[in-house]
């Protein structure tokens, strides 16, 4: 591939990322739930399960949604029996929430689904492509979380 400017990169990456993200997640959500899950539920659930349980506020934060718009997709969760809600004994205003069996169940196998559509796509690349491919997103996240300066490693 010939050298690009920064700006026909930041084109080419508007162009490519929609088709990735929209692809990655209908394949793997499509698989488990044919259309009774969204991808924010998906989020939710996969932070519920990493944390065991989690205030809905922290949710929120989380998925940088409104406390209105967590309350809507809990709701949904709760009413397909995913998630449940825990009330706090002390702090009633205090509202957990935390997968059910059913809901580890669904995501455990979301989660199979995923690893294997991975495996599956980078199978097709070399051992070299891979490990370029994992260095360069990395390098990405840091810098989008603050971790990284993105001026430092410029050359």
């Amino acid at each position: 591939m010939t050298e690009l400017s920064l700006n026909d990169f930041a084109i080419k990456i508007s162009e490519i990322q929609p088709v990735l993200l929209r692809e990655f997640l209908r394949r793997q959500v499509g698989a488990i739930s044919q259309g009774s899950i969204t991808p924010q539920q998906i989020l939710v659930m996969e932070i519920l399960f990493n944390q065991q349980e989690s205030r809905m506020k922290d949710l929120a934060q989380a998925l940088g949604v409104s406390m209105a718009t967590m309350t809507g997709i809990v709701d949904r969760l709760v009413r397909h029996n995913f998630v449940e809600r825990i009330f706090d004994q002390k702090d009633r205003r205090i509202i957990k929430t935390r997968l059910t069996l059913k809901g580890k169940a669904l995501l455990k196998k979301y989660l199979q689904k995923k690893r294997n559509l991975i495996l599956d796509v980078f199978s097709k690349l070399s051992s070299e492509e891979r490990t370029a491919y994992l260095t360069i997103i990395q390098k990405v996240k840091n810098i989008l979380h603050g971790t990284e300066d993105a001026a430092s490693d410029k050359k």
